[in-house]
């Protein structure tokens, strides 16, 4: 029963992210004066070499399901770039494409390459072989959600 309600929980706590996502991706593009005041997601520093643009969305722990970390962030990749082999030890990773190309690798898995609209999934500790722009001549967007545990490190390098 126990294993039951918290299958429920952490279902419920991941279609409200995917709907937050959703709603980020429909209002994103909407004029200024539209947008109800909010603050302004943290962005990291401009990326240098093959690093990712990264922005934080959203960030809270979820006390009532082992204190879980949850994140929603968007990165955008230059053309041609792409990251170095990593694990994230503790993380559920769920990725969806804004608008580009994005190619994945997860463990020994087919190389997908993902357009607008599609999906990957890495489960905790699996080998995120490749993370690339898929394109030498557009940047890639993508959003990251993420159900962490936080007392494990978010990224190991290979």
């Amino acid at each position: 029963m126990k294993n039951h309600l918290r299958s429920h929980v952490v279902s419920g706590c991941l279609a409200a992210l995917l709907g937050s996502g959703a709603t980020y991706v429909a209002v994103r593009d909407t004029p200024a004066e539209s947008k109800p005041a909010e603050a302004t997601p943290a962005q990291a520093p401009a990326p240098t070499g093959g690093e990712a643009l990264q922005t934080v969305l959203f960030e809270t722990t979820m006390n009532d399901v082992l204190g879980r970390a949850v994140m929603v962030r968007e990165f955008e990749r230059a053309p041609g770039t792409g990251g170095t082999p990593h694990r994230h030890p503790g993380s559920h990773i769920f990725g969806y494409v804004l608008e580009g190309t994005y190619e994945v690798q997860v463990n020994d898995g087919p190389l997908r390459r993902l357009v607008t609209g599609e999906t990957f999934y890495e489960p905790p500790g699996a080998l995120h072989a490749v993370s690339r722009n898929g394109s030498a001549t557009e940047a890639v967007r993508y959003l990251v959600f993420s159900i962490s545990d936080p007392t494990l490190p978010a990224t190991v390098p290979e």
